[in-house]
């Protein structure tokens, strides 16, 4: 089975997709396409999933690029694939051919960039911290580094946790006034039969503002909820809740146009 994606007409030429976990060999809670070497699960499958990614994307195994991400706000240029261990980023971009750069996820945001005249392209893991601390702003000024324009910039929000489904707390929203004071439109109050001080906070709408407020080109979300759909997507609020000991991570990737 070949493994399932999403794309967007948006990111131009670039080979791209959020791939979602159908299509894969991992078993038990990581079953299908696990692309997270950071997880519990059998190393063998992981590296087999991520082969069906690149050969999707159309560039060998070794090309296809993920970070150790650490919910920061540092973007690294790459342009050949790295020895020895991973660094410790959230965003990876590049204008090298026949290399791919992907964000690995599982409730928090993949962002996929490019400037389709430019030839540059990014991947950002946008979790709250990381897109607060300034994550995709810094993805954005990285590219600019190797020749992208600013304005030609698309940024798609890839599957991610929705609003409905992420209830925190008083103490979430104190995090963010402290930095973005005008961020409390990004929180709703919590379900229904929920304790009062419950908030739901939107995390791809915080992403899309910004990248609007980055000016980039264009920016837009797929519209897809990991936390409300099991067949397609490993969610960690999914998994926590259910108890389970861990979750697989989902794989969001661009290549250069060849």
């Amino acid at each position: 089975m070949q493994p399932e994606r999403f794309t967007s007409r948006a990111l131009g030429r670039a080979p791209h997709g959020f791939f979602t976990r159908r299509g894969g060999v991992s078993a038990g809670i990581y079953a299908g396409l696990n692309c997270g070497p950071g997880s519990g699960d059998d190393a063998q499958a992981v590296r087999t999933n991520r082969a069906a990614v690149a050969d999707a994307l159309g560039c060998a195994p070794e090309r296809l690029l993920t970070a150790h991400q650490v919910h920061g706000a540092e973007a690294l240029a790459v342009a050949a694939p790295w020895e020895g261990a991973r660094p410790r980023v959230d965003a990876l971009v590049t204008a090298a051919p026949g290399l791919a750069v992907a964000a690995l996820a599982a409730d928090c945001a993949p962002v996929l960039f490019a400037d389709d005249a430019a030839g540059v392209v990014a991947a950002a893991h946008a979790g709250w911290r990381g897109a607060l601390a300034g994550v995709l702003e810094a993805t954005v000024a990285r590219m600019e580094s190797l020749g992208a324009e600013r304005a030609r910039i698309v940024a798609v929000v890839g599957p991610c946790i929705s609003q409905s489904a992420y209830e925190v707390g008083p103490e979430f929203l104190d995090a963010f006034l402290a930095e973005a004071p005008d961020a409390d439109r990004f929180f709703v109050p919590g379900a229904e039969g929920r304790p009062a001080d419950r908030l739901r906070f939107d995390l791809p709408g915080f992403c899309l503002s910004r990248l609007r407020e980055a000016a980039v080109g264009r920016a837009e979300w797929l519209g897809r909820c990991t936390y409300g759909d099991p067949d397609r997507f490993f969610s960690f609020r999914r998994a926590t809740h259910a108890g389970e000991p861990d979750y697989g991570r989902l794989i969001a990737a661009i290549a250069t146009s060849l």
